[in-house]
């Protein structure tokens, strides 16, 4: 039997979307959806009088932060080594365990986030966050390093999910493009500029100058978030299920391990493929468990939605290129085009700013045209990038290349944000938290797998041109055996673009954002 019920779901006129008051905007929406107890509790939480745009800002400027340092450290590498005596592989760690421990931790989000309010959540990650960026500053030596790093990325794991559910508490389906699109601004604009602000830093003053500057602004957010960041979770504090972490954590650790060692070219070596075995099994058993319990760490029933299953599928193949693309591009500018670090940082920085740019504009043109619109061009420029990177050589010149890297990233960037705010909005709202976990653990495993199977394509195709070449051992035939992997790596690349122009004909605008939010008095229907 349906029940009906009247829904006001704005007596507004959007005008300032972020900085309006909220009355319960946007619940009516989700209502239709939501089914059983877990809906109900969720559409009873109190909305009203947030401002949103306080709350956002709040949020924007903890995930600059937090993802501005995970790129920013990677140029003071060398530097690095030196000055702790540490080889190569060592080093590595401080990039891998911060994948690592986001991987891990991100699943476990779904559970605390109800749990534990926004405000907890939030100002305990930055908290957190803080804490591993003093001790990162302050480390003597290596080990007390790499235990501010994972600090630090705690803090970033337990904030990032956060951000995302919040942004779908408070704004309506119609409404979520623009946010979304913002969150985008950061998310992708912060790993461009990292590089190059890093090699400015590190050429000028000292690498502890990188965590001295993130600290105030950690300190910042914090207070920012205390005095403006307001509640918007519903707490329904589901049973702990210890054998579900226990599996979450083994699962998604060992195929993020054990794919970021085969992205060093370990393919060969027992740590990798026992690890992604040892993880591939307890993700099996991790999600048999989620579908036989009653209250699951992720509810995989959010698959059962169609968009987000087609959304998931996109993001998977976008992330492993973007992250594919952070790693050979750099390597291309410095060994083949012989450019330094810092000369590398800024050509691939004008990509990441246009990627920046682009990501609240596809926002809003995504509230205006829905997803199509967006997401087919973008995958057709991102496929058209791909494919003329395939040409690049050792004569090439860097503006040709900085300009494919633009081309290929203003592709993602009008597909990343449409495709995650689609799928998102399908989902009732009780099933936010596992949503946005799933699609934060889902970016840190594509990221991990991306590199792996791109760099292993790169050595061994320029492996198979050394092994054909007169004289391997020459610098002239060093730089094309490079050129031939990179080849490679760009031919897989484009098939991957490809098959995501397939399935991004396949999505589509969900029918309750078409809904006309003039009239305040529509009848939802709750079954």
């Amino acid at each position: 039997m349906k029940n009906k019920r009247k829904s006001t779901i704005c007596g507004q006129t959007w005008k300032n979307v972020f900085w309006e008051t909220n009355s319960n905007c946007g619940l009516g929406e989700e209502n239709e959806l939501s089914t059983g107890v877990a809906g109900r509790e969720a559409s009873s939480a109190d909305l009203s009088g947030i401002r949103r745009g306080p709350i956002v800002a709040a949020l924007i400027i903890g995930a600059f932060v937090s993802i501005l340092n995970e790129t920013l450290l990677n140029i003071a590498f060398p530097e690095l080594m030196k000055e702790f005596g540490v080889t190569a592989v060592t080093i590595q760690w401080l990039s891998t365990s911060y994948m690592l421990v986001i991987g891990i931790l991100v699943p476990v989000t779904a559970l605390l986030q109800q749990w534990f309010t926004t405000r907890q959540m939030f100002l305990s990650a930055m908290s957190i966050f803080l804490t591993g960026s003093v001790i990162c500053a302050a480390a003597p030596w290596f080990g007390m390093l790499l235990i501010g790093r994972i600090v630090q990325a705690l803090g970033t794991g337990l904030m990032l999910p956060v951000l995302m559910t919040t942004i779908l508490v408070i704004f309506p389906p119609e409404k979520r493009g623009g946010a979304m699109g913002l969150i985008g601004l950061v998310i992708m604009s912060a790993p461009a500029v990292g590089p190059t602000l890093s090699g400015v830093i590190v050429d000028s003053l000292s690498w502890r100058w990188l965590f001295y500057l993130v600290i105030p602004l950690a300190a910042f957010s914090i207070v920012f978030a205390g005095i403006y960041l307001r509640n918007v979770s519903v707490l329904t504090k589901p049973k702990v299920d210890v054998l579900s972490i226990l599996l979450s954590t083994i699962g998604f650790g060992g195929i993020v391990y054990g794919f970021s060692k085969a992205g060093e070219g370990s393919w060969s070596e027992p740590e990798a493929y026992w690890t992604i075995a040892a993880g591939g099994v307890s993700l099996l058993l991790f999600i048999w468990r989620q579908l036989a319990v009653k209250e699951p760490l992720l509810e995989l029933l959010t698959f059962k939605y169609p968009l987000f299953s087609l959304a998931m599928a996109l993001i998977l193949i976008l992330m492993m290129m973007i992250f594919a693309v952070m790693i050979i591009l750099p390597l291309y500018l410095q060994t083949v085009l012989l450019l330094t670090a810092f000369h590398a940082g800024l050509a691939m920085m004008p990509g990441g700013i246009v990627n920046g740019i682009m990501a609240p504009v596809s926002g809003h043109l995504f509230d205006k045209f829905g997803p199509r619109a967006l997401v087919i061009p973008g995958l057709a420029l991102a496929a058209l990038a791909a494919g003329l990177f395939i040409g690049v050589d050792s004569s090439t010149g860097t503006g040709y290349v900085i300009l494919l890297h633009v081309v290929l990233l203003a592709g993602f960037s009008m597909v990343m944000m449409p495709v995650q705010t689609t799928g998102l909005n399908q989902l009732p709202r009780h099933l936010y938290p596992h949503g946005t976990a799933i699609i934060s653990t889902l970016q840190q495993v594509a990221g991990a797998i991306g590199t792996a199977l791109f760099i292993s394509i790169l050595a061994s195709g320029s492996k198979a041109y050394l092994e054909a070449s007169d004289d391997p051992a020459s610098r002239g035939e060093a730089v094309n055996g490079f050129v031939a992997g990179m080849q490679d790596a760009f031919i897989t690349g484009f098939v991957l673009a490809l098959l995501a122009l397939a399935i991004g004909f396949f999505v589509k605008r969900k029918k309750t954002e078409q809904r006309s939010t003039t009239n305040p008095d529509n009848n939802i229907e709750i079954t």
